[in-house]
């Protein structure tokens, strides 16, 4: 829309307050703050609803993969002759045989839940997702008959364990006595100490070597569950068709989505109802607008009449309106993404001064399964906010910009 010189002239004029007009000029500031508000609003949530998804997801998917075999009875028959199958399959960038079990873990008197992974040790130290978070000791004093182990943050709380400290693991799985089956106790030492940022796993992981879990769970040569990595995980289905037939009968296949499923349909689900709320915020921002460009028209209706006698168009005057309101929304919308930005830069900071002044816990891992508040800004996103914020705005604008231009001189100026 190209505006002459007369008509940015005006319309620079209608953006200022006038003498009486500063009602006029108030209601146009909500607006705009309003405006930067839902812009702002869309952007941070839409951000930490994307990160949250994506975090989880990195971090699941980097200790359980995208897809498992699981054995009957915690037992995998074959396991060999099904890993080399799945990796013959292409998109399919590794399976690695690992063993997991429920166990009970025991130190200084206490006694806690965890879950025993027992893994490859290059697989141990060649996955990210433990490697990076290591907090004290060091991985590489795990190796196979050493009779160390790797333990999750929390649960080292909750034990009170730390590098150099004794755990013990106590398996059902024990040796048969007159008296019944004797539980198997079996004492390790934590060599390392992870935190993943995810409250279940920091809170009942003990990662070990394969060969010292087969010997606590008398499995020998066995595992009890292969994991897959793929090229692409949407597609992780039918990347793993046809492996079906191999498993059938010796354990299930299940993938990232079934086994998370509730959580990340949840996720989707907050995600979209979100959107439309904040939305809302917008929709508000842009009735103000539309208030404030009719209550400017009824207050300029003289000078509209005087230009249209003057010879300005009608075309004109729609021009000079549409763009007052445009301005306002434009204004809007580009304080609210310095907003959004600002916010999301300092988003944990924010976070822990709410939590200081308020003394209460707003972010709670047992809760919200994440350490930290996480954030990853979609720029398409970002985009189809900003541009349904400016259609919006647009749109708010033409009837405020008919009525002025449909003003009729001769009726406005008979009593002049």
């Amino acid at each position: 829309m190209i505006l002459n010189r007369y008509e940015r002239m005006v319309a620079r004029r209608y953006l200022l307050p006038g003498k009486g007009e500063g009602f006029i000029f108030l209601v146009a500031s909500i607006s705009l703050v309003a405006v930067a508000l839902g812009v702002a609003a869309l952007i941070i949530v839409m951000s930490v609803m994307n990160g949250f998804r994506a975090e989880l997801f990195d971090k699941i998917t980097g200790l359980n993969g995208h897809a498992v075999v699981q054995g009957y009875q915690g037992r995998l028959q074959d396991w060999q002759q099904i890993a080399d199958r799945a990796r013959q399959l292409p998109g399919v960038t590794s399976a690695t045989p690992m063993i997991e079990q429920p166990l009970m873990a025991s130190s200084n008197g206490r006694v806690e839940g965890v879950l025993v992974r027992g893994m490859r040790l290059e697989d141990i130290r060649n996955n990210p997702v433990i490697t990076d978070n290591v907090k004290s000791g060091s991985l590489g004093l795990i190796t196979p008959g050493s009779d160390r182990v790797a333990i999750g943050s929390r649960l080292a709380e909750m034990l009170g364990a730390y590098p150099g400290s004794q755990i013990s693991l106590i398996s059902p799985e024990g040796r048969s006595t007159v008296v019944g089956t004797v539980p198997r106790i079996v004492t390790y030492t934590v060599g390392a100490v992870f935190e993943v940022g995810i409250y279940d796993y920091d809170n009942a992981f003990v990662v070990m070597p394969i060969q010292d879990a087969q010997t606590l769970l008398l499995l020998g040569d066995q595992v009890s569950t292969i994991e897959l990595q793929t090229t692409n995980p949407d597609n992780v289905e039918q990347i793993l068709a046809p492996l079906q037939p191999v498993v059938q009968g010796k354990g299930v296949l299940i993938d990232w989505r079934q086994m998370n499923s509730a959580l990340f349909e949840a996720l989707a689900v907050e995600r979209v109802a979100m959107f439309v709320v904040l939305s809302l915020i917008i929709l508000v921002a842009v009735f103000n607008i539309l208030s404030s460009l009719i209550m400017l028209v009824r207050a300029k209706t003289r000078d509209i009449a005087i230009l249209r006698t003057m010879g300005a168009s009608r075309s004109g005057l729609m021009k000079v309106f549409v763009t007052v309101g445009v301005t306002i929304g434009s204004l809007g919308i580009v304080l609210g993404l310095i907003l959004g930005a600002v916010f999301l830069f300092f988003r944990q900071g924010v976070v822990n001064a709410i939590q200081f002044l308020t003394g209460q816990n707003l972010w709670d891992p047992s809760v919200r399964f994440l350490s930290e508040l996480p954030s990853k800004t979609d720029p398409v996103e970002v985009v189809a906010i900003a541009l349904t914020a400016f259609i919006l705005s647009f749109l708010a604008t033409l009837y405020p910009a008919w009525k002025a231009a449909s003003t009729d001189p001769v009726q406005v100026l008979r009593y002049e």
